[in-house]
């Protein structure tokens, strides 16, 4: 037996995503307790998982009494339980929780004196705090739900962002080697311009001695041009091995500067990829976090 009281909390608006939120209905209903019908509210909690809202209610109505929740079949009972939000005294909760599609539903009678109900026709006036009451429940865990979804989504869009700033990174390091290696390219040109300067000095120089070290005789002047002619040949060895050096200087910083060059184009394909779904994303969350924030208005 059902009776027809129904209060609508909030409208279903049009679908914006596949989780978009759902209505929350809160019925004056009635609830089966053993071969007994007795007077009871309903309301639905869309999305929630069972284990989850069955714990919070439990939680929820044995919060300030030493009473516990005796769960039979389903079927959920408590004595003595001091819910100020309804009543000022203790009262006896008997309740049930149902999984509809996409939805979870939860009945609760609430007994203030023995077969004395909360319900519309008695007028007695916790019956708009039991509303209130399960109201507040429902909407509170449709909230956690909403608050995960969102909290999900975000964490996607925050690793998109991050990805397109490790990109952006990386393409201003590959800019800065690039500039790197021509500025190092520049250097090693001068200094092959002053080794070359150097290495014609020196064969010059080693060319003289070398004539003019044929013509001498023996004896310590000739020994000493030897000398200078060794030293010489020592002064043109480094100059050789510099050029060397700035040659392979040069080439690895080309290889560098082509490798980056290459590789920049190909970074910006990814950056606005990337771009791409950050804000398809962004579009996501936004819809999520607009679910959430109706969810808290309601």
């Amino acid at each position: 037996m059902k009776l027809k009281i129904t209060v609508l909390l909030f409208a279903l608006l049009p679908l914006i995503a596949v989780n978009a939120q759902k209505p929350i209905v809160l019925s004056e209903d009635s609830i089966q307790i053993g071969r007994s019908y007795i007077p009871s509210l309903s309301v639905t909690i869309p999305e929630a998982d069972f284990d989850v809202v069955l714990k919070g209610w439990i939680n929820e109505i044995e919060s300030g009494t030493k009473s516990k929740v005796v769960n039979e079949n389903g079927e959920m009972s408590i004595f003595g339980a001091r819910i100020r939000k309804i009543d000022a005294g203790d009262i006896n909760v008997y309740s049930k929780l149902v999984s509809l599609d996409s939805m979870l539903q939860l009945f609760a009678s609430f007994e203030v004196r023995k077969d004395e109900y909360i319900e519309s026709a008695t007028g007695n006036p916790a019956f708009v705090s039991a509303q209130e009451f399960m109201k507040e429940f429902a909407k509170n865990k449709y909230i956690d739900v909403a608050s995960s979804q969102a909290d999900a989504e975000e964490k996607k869009l925050k690793d998109l962002q991050k990805e397109l700033s490790s990109l952006e990174s990386e393409k201003s390091r590959m800019q800065k080697n690039i500039q790197s290696n021509n500025s190092r390219i520049s250097s090693e040109n001068e200094s092959i311009i002053l080794q070359n300067n150097e290495l014609n000095t020196v064969n010059a120089a080693i060319a003289e001695q070398n004539r003019m070290f044929i013509t001498m005789e023996e004896g310590l002047a000739k020994d000493e041009l030897e000398k200078q002619i060794k030293e010489l040949e020592k002064r043109k060895k480094r100059a050789e091995m510099n050029l060397k050096k700035a040659d392979k200087k040069i080439d690895k910083a080309d290889t560098s500067i082509d490798q980056a060059t290459g590789d920049i184009p190909r970074n910006e394909r990814m950056q606005e990829k990337v771009k791409e779904q950050i804000a398809a994303q962004d579009a996501v969350y936004q819809r999520y976090a607009e679910k959430l924030k109706k969810i808290r208005a309601y």
